[in-house]
C-alpha cells in the first residue's frame, strides 16, 4: 500500500499521539531522533504527515497526521486486523493476556536494560 511496516508504525503512534514533538515520537518508536527525522522526511515528502512549530520551543516540530494519512492508516487497519488474527489462531483469551503481560514485561526489561548499558559505557 506504498508504506513501509517502520512508516506503518510512524503512522499509527502518530494517530494515537498527534502533536507529539519528533524527540517523543522516537522515544516511543525507540529509534534515534535522526533515524526518526528521515522517516518523517519521506512521509512528509508523501504528503502523509505534517510538521508544524511547536508553538512554546522554536527549534521543535510537532508531527501531525494529514487527512491522507489518515486515509491510508484506515486503509491499512483492515489488514492489520487480519494478520493479528492469523498469528492469534487457536490462542486463547487468557493465553492472550498473559503473553501480552510477558512481552510487555520483556519489553521493559531490554529497555530498561539498554539505559544501564549506555550508563556504563559512559
Amino acid at each position: 500500500m506504498g508504506v513501509t511496516r517502520p512508516q506503518w508504525q510512524v503512522l499509527s503512534l502518530l494517530s494515537f499521539n498527534e502533536g507529539i514533538n519528533q524527540g517523543g515520537l522516537a522515544e516511543l518508536l525507540e529509534v534515534e531522533p535522526i533515524t526518526l527525522g528521515r522517516m518523517v522526511d519521506r512521509l512528509q515528502d508523501a504528503q502523509l504527515v505534517e510538521r508544524r512549530p511547536d508553538p512554546t520551543d522554536r527549534r521543535a516540530w510537532r508531527l501531525f497526521l494529514t487527512d491522507k494519512g489518515q486515509m491510508l492508516l484506515d486503509q491499512l487497519l483492515p489488514c492489520a486486523l487480519a494478520t493479528y488474527d492469523i498469528a492469534l489462531e487457536g490462542v486463547e483469551e487468557e493465553e492472550r493476556a498473559v503473553m501480552m503481560t510477558a512481552l510487555g514485561r520483556m519489553r521493559s526489561n531490554l529497555s530498561r536494560r539498554q539505559t544501564l548499558d549506555v550508563a556504563v559505557a559512559d
